[in-house]
């Protein structure tokens, strides 16, 4: 499960990337590079810039190296694996090219004409997204990729989503609320993995930024390295805090407009919250990553909105 941030951090430019790498992605789109446009959203400190082509055509380009930050070219990796396995209906970009020398990881994708959701959320849109939402989690249910693990099973999720067990080491670093409820907090996170397991690939990183609206309305859904196989149920939770910090509505909305959430047991909801909920908190006390400064901040930031929706729903218990 992502805890990337939304906020863009200092991008490198398509002109420092390494001479081989550029060639390799051009000769890749059997064109040369004219122009190319950095993309500010998001918050890889890798390359993410719209290209244009001597031939007219246009292109998306990322690219990171393992010395800017080691696990950008792992996940770069890892979504490439996915989006290749995507049919022409899954609503994603493309790809068309993947360079990797085990230093610089490249991936190119078609060029997407649209624009990010606005934020604040207007209504009209976040209703609009959520059905687009429903269809992806349809039209990748069974997943298109063999051999993909399950959110469930993965390590990192497991630590993650046992954040507030962790806490309960250090509770001082905690806000009153958590204190006061922390054997709860414990408890609930607990039932993430009967509330998050299932069969359909989930993308796990859900917010405006990843999302793109073309002209024709039509919603794209963009940068995939953490999908897993789970319950729509985790997307749509997992979604709420960034778009109740950006003046959207609570997570039970989300999940009774989801076609495949809108029936979810609130208990399963509750634990998924919680679980949430406890791995911002505990990713937001830690140390910055090298090359992601403002990581924590954000963090905090979801932390806190996760905490408020999941008191409102256990008082009313």
């Amino acid at each position: 499960m992502s805890t990337s941030p939304a906020a863009h951090g200092t991008r490198q430019q398509w002109d420092e990337l390494p001479a081989t790498v550029r060639a390799a992605v051009s000769g890749s789109l059997g064109a040369d590079v004219v122009a190319a446009d950095t993309q500010a959203h998001g918050f890889s400190p890798g390359v993410a810039a719209r290209l244009r082509l001597a031939d007219g055509r246009r292109a998306f380009v990322k690219a990171v190296s393992a010395s800017t930050n080691a696990d950008s070219p792992v996940m770069h990796r890892a979504e490439a694996r996915l989006t290749q396995a995507f049919s022409a209906d899954v609503p994603a970009p493309r790809l068309l090219g993947v360079y990797d020398d085990g230093e610089w990881v490249a991936l190119t994708y078609e060029d997407v004409e649209g624009r990010h959701p606005s934020v604040p959320w207007r209504m009209d849109e976040l209703e609009h997204v959520v059905d687009s939402l429903g269809r992806l989690h349809r039209s990748l249910t069974p997943s298109p990729v063999e051999e993909l693990s399950r959110a469930v099973d993965d390590e990192d999720n497991i630590a993650e989503f046992a954040s507030w067990s962790a806490l309960q080491a250090t509770p001082g670093l905690l806000d009153e609320w958590s204190r006061a409820r922390l054997d709860e907090l414990v408890a609930l996170e607990a039932g993430w993995r009967d509330a998050a397991d299932g069969d359909t690939l989930l993308h796990l990183d859900l917010r405006a930024d990843n999302m793109l609206i073309r002209p024709s309305g039509d919603v794209v859904f963009v940068d995939w390295p953490w999908g897993a196989l789970g319950a729509p149920l985790l997307d749509v939770v997992g979604f709420a805090p960034s778009v109740a910090m950006q003046g959207g509505p609570d997570v039970d909305w989300l999940v009774a407009r989801h076609p495949m959430t809108r029936d979810a047991d609130p208990d399963a909801v509750n634990a998924l919250l919680a679980a949430i909920a406890g791995m911002f908190t505990y990713r937001a006390l830690q140390p910055p990553p090298p090359g992601l400064p403002t990581l924590r901040a954000f963090q905090d930031a979801q932390a806190k909105v996760a905490r408020r929706m999941l008191a409102d729903r256990l008082g009313n218990r």
